[in-house]
């Protein structure tokens, strides 16, 4: 949890900067709706290396063991993000600015695709019978506590600097804070051991040799279906935490705090809210708390944009809580034990790596560019993006129908 949490700090912190400061900061010279679709479009790019990093670390994880890549990636995250910190701007460099920073991005990308696999399957292959779904959601904690960490330290630097004195320097602050962050996430995964279910599978030289290749011939229902299960999971998400940081800007005005006061309410909430879905999980299966999330995830949505149509900060805050800790959560909760229970341990790595970084580009990388994008082409009015993730929850409850119910498999075996 602590590892996965400073890695989610440094890939969120970049998140939270392309709604805030990106756009003046290295795309000036461009009109405020083209600047708005450069920075979601670096944004988007760490996305789409995100497979990458899950095939590299899928292959590397499932020969040599989960502790090895989750030390390498923490180190490649750490590195990316203090680089993000030292970064010349636009106007001091051109257009080799945004290059650095698109470039740093992949480089983020490809270590939170190594990422998530690795401390995934190390909380659920470690969990007793019967509480895979409890064990496995404080790897999922990392991503709201690395989402609060890094919102609640650029609304404390933000307001400490200033509007002015933040843009000239202040936002470099929380990238550079990095540095500290990994040294302590270090200290703590080099203490880590593989899982018995591994280790086995190791003693018995049963270690597959091309991992990915196999899981794609064996297995590719399950890779498909799991992509499935991440498309509206990860651009709600998206949406109500990045995308709308930008969008309430626009309605509230450029000083507004309110996105950041919701972003980090709901945070704080989803530390009590992941571990609670994943336990219903442990109880009732996978599948029931995934659909329900996925289906309700679009009523969220749509009070989201009520709530900042009316003008109401109060309604807003309480419906990007309503999203996030309601609906995203009853998906996000279960997510890392029924991703790891749908793969035998062989390419377990590789399987749950592959579905959860596909679906994080196909939908979670694109959505807030797509947002943008469809507030564009409906004249201000967003209810195009509401269509556009209607179609995202329908997929993901389909996938979800399919998908097998795992929650009293036994974790070391084939499926």
């Amino acid at each position: 949890m602590i590892g996965t949490t400073i890695e989610w700090y440094d890939f969120y912190l970049y998140a939270t900067a392309t709604a805030l400061v990106f756009k003046p900061l290295f795309f000036p010279n461009i009109s405020s709706t083209a600047g708005t679709l450069a920075s979601f479009a670096t944004y988007a790019a760490g996305f789409g290396a995100r497979p990458i990093g899950a095939i590299v670390a899928g292959h590397l994880g499932d020969r040599l063991g989960r502790k090895t890549v989750l030390v390498g990636a923490l180190l490649l995250m750490g590195v990316a993000t203090a680089a993000i910190g030292l970064l010349p701007t636009y106007s001091q460099v051109g257009l080799l600015a945004p290059a650095l920073l698109a470039t740093l991005r992949l480089l983020q990308g490809l270590a939170v695709g190594a990422e998530w696999g690795g401390a995934a399957l190390l909380s659920v292959e470690h969990a007793p019978p019967g509480r895979r779904g409890v064990f496995g959601s404080f790897t999922q904690l990392g991503s709201p506590a690395g989402m609060l960490l890094a919102t609640g330290v650029f609304y404390l630097t933000r307001a400490a600097f200033g509007e002015d004195a933040f843009l000239d320097v202040g936002w470099r602050i929380p990238f550079l804070l990095s540095v500290v962050l990994v040294a302590i996430g270090l200290l703590i995964r080099l203490r880590l051991n593989d899982s018995e279910v591994f280790a086995r599978v190791k003693e018995r030289g049963e270690i597959a040799r091309m991992p990915v290749v196999e899981v794609l011939r064996s297995q590719p229902r399950n890779v498909v279906l799991t992509t499935g299960l991440r498309l509206s999971q990860i651009a709600l998400f998206v949406l109500l935490t990045t995308y709308s940081l930008t969008y309430l800007q626009d309605k509230f005005g450029k000083d507004s705090q309110v996105g950041l006061v919701a972003v980090l309410i709901a945070s704080a909430i989803g530390l009590v809210s992941t571990p609670l879905w994943a336990w219903l999980s442990d109880r009732v299966g996978r599948r029931p708390p995934y659909v329900f999330g996925a289906l309700g995830g679009l009523v969220a949505l749509a009070l989201f944009f009520f709530a900042a149509e009316a003008g109401s900060e109060v309604a807003v805050v309480l419906s990007i809580v309503f999203g996030v800790n309601v609906m995203h959560d009853a998906m996000y909760g279960p997510q890392a034990a029924w991703f790891g229970e749908l793969f035998d341990t062989r390419v377990r790595y590789s399987g749950a790596s592959l579905g959860y970084q596909i679906g994080a580009v196909l939908s979670g990388g694109f959505a807030p560019l797509i947002a943008a994008a469809l507030l564009v082409a409906g004249g201000g009015s967003p209810w195009l993006i509401v269509v556009y993730f209607a179609v995202l929850s329908a997929l993901t409850a389909v996938a979800a129908r399919l998908a097998r119910e795992t929650f009293r498999d036994e974790i070391g075996g084939t499926p």
